[in-house]
C-alpha cells in the first residue's frame, strides 16, 4: 500500500485531501500554473478563509503539501494563480475560489453572486461579448462551494456486491428524493433522504415488486443553475455535477459532510444486504461551469486548458452536450479524473455499477465517437471498473453522437430504437410489425456482434426524461409551461396518444383503453430479451401533468404519489405478476440471441412469428404496412414451458388461430390485458383466441390431466 509522506511537501498522490491521523494531504493539478494557495475556513458562514498555505511542492503539474493538526471536517478550497490569456485556453485568476473536484464531501454550496463570474459579470451575464475576455477581480470567497475534509471510517460490516447475473437483472430509475418523499410509511425525518431509500418500507416495496436493481438519478453534487433560482426552481434531475467525488448532502438528513457520506454508505449497505444492486447515474461529460459565459468555480479555474474540449479559438467551448462545455477524456489527467471517481464510488461507496448519461461525448476520441477511444480502453483494462455493470446513454447532444449499439464488448446500452418502435407499434403506427418483432427478440440488429449478447440492450418504455407510462396514453401535446421556457423545451415528438382527450378524464372506455395500453406496453418490456429498465412510478400510475421535461421540477409534479386508486393498485399487480412470470422462465432471461430454430431435441423453434391466420409469417406478411396482430411462440429453456404471446395493436378484434399444442398438452392463459380480472392459467381449449383490439394475451402449454 503507497504510504503518504508526512513531510511539509507531502505528497502528489493521492490526489485531493487524505486524512492521516495527525493532519492531511493536499494535492490538486494544476497545469501551467504558477502559484496555487490552499485555504482554509473556519465555517461555512466565513466570507474569507482564516488561513492561507502556500503549496510549494510540485510533481507532473500537481501541488501539494502536508498540513499537521488538520482534522475531518475542515473546509477548504484553493485559489491559482497563473496565466490569464483566454485566446490561449488559460483562465487563472487568483480571485476565484475553487473546489477541489477530488473532494469528498462539500461544506458549503454555490451561492450565486456575480463574483463567481472570471470576467466582469452583471446578473450573471457579461455586459457585452468582449467581456469574457477581461479578468475580474472581485472575490467569490463568500459565495464559492467549498471541499470537505472526509475520513474513511464506515463499519462495512460483511457487506458484498450481490453481483446479480445480467440476465436476471431488472433496473429501476428512480430519484431518492422523488422516490421517498410522499411516502408516508417512511419516518418524516427520513423522506427525501438517502435513509428514506435504505428504509424498511422502500426496501419492502422494490423486493415485493422484483426489480433487482435501483438506478439512482444524479447523487453527485450539482449546482442549481442561477436561472432557476431566479425562477424558484431546482434542477431536480441533478444532471449538472461540480463534485464527482461527493455525495449532494441535499438527500442527507444529516447533511454534514460526515453524516452525508455515512448515510449513503447506510443506504448501499441495507439495499445490499436486501440483495439490492445500486447504480448511479454520472454525468461525467460536463460540468456546471458552462460555457466561456459561465462562472470559474473548480476545473476552469485550475486547467482549463486540459479538462476541456475547446474550439479552434480557444476562447470558445466545444459542446457536444448541449450545456456549454465538454469534458476532454482524451487528456490523461481528465480521463484520471473520471476513472479516479468512478473507483471511489465502488471501492468507497460500494456501489455496482454505472449509467453514463450521453456517453458519446467522452468517447469522442476526435470530432467523432470511436468505440476504440483511449476513455473505453481505459475502462476496459481497469480491474475495478471492468467487473461492475456499465450502461451508457449512446448519444449527446450532436447528431454524429447517435452510437446505439457501437459501445465494446461489456457495455450495456440504453435502448432508444427499442423504446420509440415499441411505443409506434402500440400506439397504432403501421408498417412496425418487423421492428417491434425485431425489438422483442432482443435488439440482434444493433447487438449480435463483438460477442455482445441480449443483456447490451436495457429495454425501456419511458425513463425521467420525457412522458411517464401515465402521461404517454393521456397526452398526445407536452404541458411544460411550470419550467418557464414557454413551452419550448422538451420533446415534441413522443409516440404518444391520448384516445380522445388530453388529460384525465372519467370517461369510461377512455380509461379502460389507457389502462390496457398500459398493461400492454409493461407486458411488452419485461417480456421481450434483454434487460428491462422501469422508471419509478410507471408501475402505479404516476403522472407528471403531461410535463415531458420536469428536470425543474422539485415538487408534487415529480415526486411519485403513493395514494393509489384502484387502477394504481390493480396496475401495481400485473406488473408484479409481469417480473414474477419473467423471474420464472428462463426463456424470458435469454444469454444468447435466437437462431430461429430448433435446437437438438427440441419440439419447438427457440423462437417462432406467427400470422392470426394459423401459420407462420411469411415474408408478404411482414411487409404488409397495415397488418398489426402477431403471435411469438418462444420454445422452452430446461426448466421452462413454451409461451404464446398474442400481440394486437390495431382498433378492431382478431380471431387468432393457435399454433397447436404437443400431443397430450393444451394451452393456457396466464393473462389477457383485455381482461385483467380473469384467473391465470384458465383452459384455452378451442384453436382460435377471440384476440380483443389493443391486447396483449401471455398463454403457456399445459398437460391435460390423466
Amino acid at each position: 500500500m503507497f504510504r503518504v509522506p508526512k513531510t511539509p511537501e507531502g505528497s502528489p498522490y493521492p490526489l485531493g485531501a487524505t486524512w492521516l491521523g495527525d493532519g492531511v494531504n493536499f494535492a490538486v493539478f494544476a497545469a501551467d500554473a504558477e502559484h496555487v494557495e490552499l485555504c482554509l475556513f473556519d465555517s461555512p458562514e466565513d466570507e474569507i478563509e482564516a488561513r492561507r498555505v502556500e503549496m510549494e511542492a510540485v510533481t507532473d503539474q500537481v501541488w501539494h503539501c502536508f498540513v499537521p493538526g488538520v482534522e475531518p471536517g475542515q473546509l477548504y478550497g484553493y485559489r491559482v494563480s497563473g496565466p490569464w490569456r483566454p485566446e490561449h485556453g488559460l483562465r487563472f485568476n487568483p480571485h476565484k475560489l475553487l473546489l477541489d473536484p477530488y473532494a469528498r464531501g462539500i461544506g458549503r454550496r454555490v451561492r450565486w453572486d456575480d463574483a463567481l463570474f472570471g470576467f466582469p459579470a452583471e446578473n450573471g451575464l457579461p455586459r457585452n461579448a468582449s467581456d469574457t475576455d477581461i479578468l475580474d477581480e472581485r472575490d467569490s470567497a463568500p459565495y464559492a462551494a467549498l471541499g470537505a475534509v472526509v475520513a474513511d471510517g464506515f463499519d462495512w460490516g460483511a457487506d458484498e456486491h450481490p453481483r446479480v447475473p445480467w440476465r436476471d437483472t431488472v433496473v429501476y430509475e428512480l430519484h431518492v428524493k422523488g422516490f421517498t418523499k410522499l411516502n408516508a410509511k417512511i419516518p418524516p425525518a427520513l423522506r427525501g433522504t438517502y435513509l428514506g431509500l435504505a428504509s424498511e418500507p422502500s426496501i419492502e416495496y422494490l423486493l415485493s415488486l422484483g426489480v433487482t436493481a435501483v438506478e439512482l438519478l444524479p447523487v453527485h453534487y450539482h449546482v442549481d443553475e442561477a436561472r432557476l433560482e431566479k425562477l424558484h426552481l431546482r434542477n431536480y434531475w441533478g444532471y449538472n455535477t461540480l463534485g464527482f467525488f461527493a455525495p449532494d448532502p441535499a438527500y442527507a438528513a444529516d447533511p454534514s459532510p460526515a453524516g452525508c457520506t455515512a448515510e449513503f454508505k447506510q443506504m448501499v449497505k441495507s439495499l445490499h444486504s436486501a440483495g439490492l444492486e445500486v447504480l448511479l447515474d454520472v454525468v461525467y461529460n460536463h460540468t456546471a461551469e458552462g460555457n466561456e459565459r459561465g462562472p470559474t468555480l473548480s476545473l476552469r479555474g485550475l486547467a482549463n486548458h486540459r479538462y476541456y474540449r475547446l474550439e479552434k479559438d480557444l476562447r470558445r467551448y466545444q459542446n457536444y452536450t448541449g450545456t456549454g462545455n465538454t469534458l476532454d477524456t482524451r487528456d490523461p489527467r481528465s480521463i484520471q479524473l473520471v476513472l479516479d471517481s468512478l473507483r471511489y464510488w465502488v471501492e468507497q461507496m460500494h456501489v455496482d455499477g454505472f449509467r453514463f448519461d450521453l456517453l458519446s461525448a467522452l468517447g469522442r476520441e476526435s470530432d467523432a465517437f470511436d468505440p476504440g477511444s483511449g476513455f473505453f480502453d481505459a475502462i476496459q483494462q481497469d480491474p475495478v471498473l471492468s467487473r461492475v455493470k456499465l450502461i451508457a446513454e449512446p448519444w449527446d447532444a450532436d447528431p454524429g453522437g447517435y452510437a446505439v449499439g457501437r459501445c465494446p464488448t461489456g457495455w450495456s446500452e440504453w435502448n432508444g430504437k427499442f423504446r420509440d418502435d415499441v411505443r409506434q407499434f402500440w400506439k397504432g403506427d403501421g408498417g412496425k410489425i418487423s421492428a417491434l418483432a425485431t425489438r422483442f427478440a432482443g435488439s440482434s440488429d444493433y447487438y449480435n456482434h463483438s460477442g455482445r449478447s441480449p443483456r447490451a440492450s436495457i429495454n425501456f418504455i419511458t425513463s425521467h426524461d420525457g412522458f411517464t407510462l401515465e402521461d404517454l396514453v393521456s397526452y398526445e401535446r407536452k404541458h411544460n409551461m411550470a419550467n418557464g421556457e414557454h413551452n419550448r423545451d422538451g420533446e415534441n415528438h413522443n409516440n404518444s396518444r391520448n384516445y380522445g382527450i388530453e388529460g384525465p378524464t372519467h370517461t369510461p372506455e377512455i380509461v379502460e383503453l389507457r389502462e390496457r395500453q398500459k398493461r400492454n406496453l409493461l407486458a411488452t418490456l419485461i417480456l421481450s430479451a434483454g434487460t428491462p429498465m422501469l422508471t419509478a412510478g410507471d408501475e402505479i400510475g404516476r403522472t407528471q401533468r403531461g410535463n415531458n421535461n420536469a428536470y425543474c421540477q422539485d415538487n408534487e409534479i415529480s415526486w411519485v404519489d403513493w395514494r393509489l386508486s384502484n387502477d394504481d393498485e390493480a396496475l401495481l399487480g400485473f406488473t408484479r405478476m409481469l417480473l414474477a412470470l419473467r423471474r420464472g422462465e428462463p426463456a424470458l432471461r435469454r444469454k444468447q440471441f435466437f437462431l430461429g430454430r430448433a435446437l437438438d431435441g427440441a419440439d419447438f423453434k427457440d423462437i417462432s412469428w406467427h400470422a392470426p391466420e394459423g401459420h407462420e409469417m411469411l415474408a408478404p406478411e411482414w411487409r404488409d404496412a397495415h397488418r398489426q396482430t402477431i403471435g411469438v411462440l418462444i420454445g422452452p429453456e430446461p426448466g421452462g414451458d413454451p409461451l404464446l404471446f398474442l400481440l394486437n395493436a390495431s382498433s378492431r378484434a382478431v380471431d387468432f388461430r393457435l399454433p397447436p399444442a404437443l400431443a397430450g398438452g393444451h394451452w393456457g392463459v396466464l393473462f389477457d390485458t383485455a381482461k385483467p380480472d380473469d384467473a391465470p392459467a384458465a383452459s384455452m381449449r378451442g384453436v382460435v383466441y377471440p384476440l380483443k383490439d389493443h391486447s396483449f394475451v401471455a398463454l403457456e402449454m399445459i398437460e391435460d390431466l390423466p
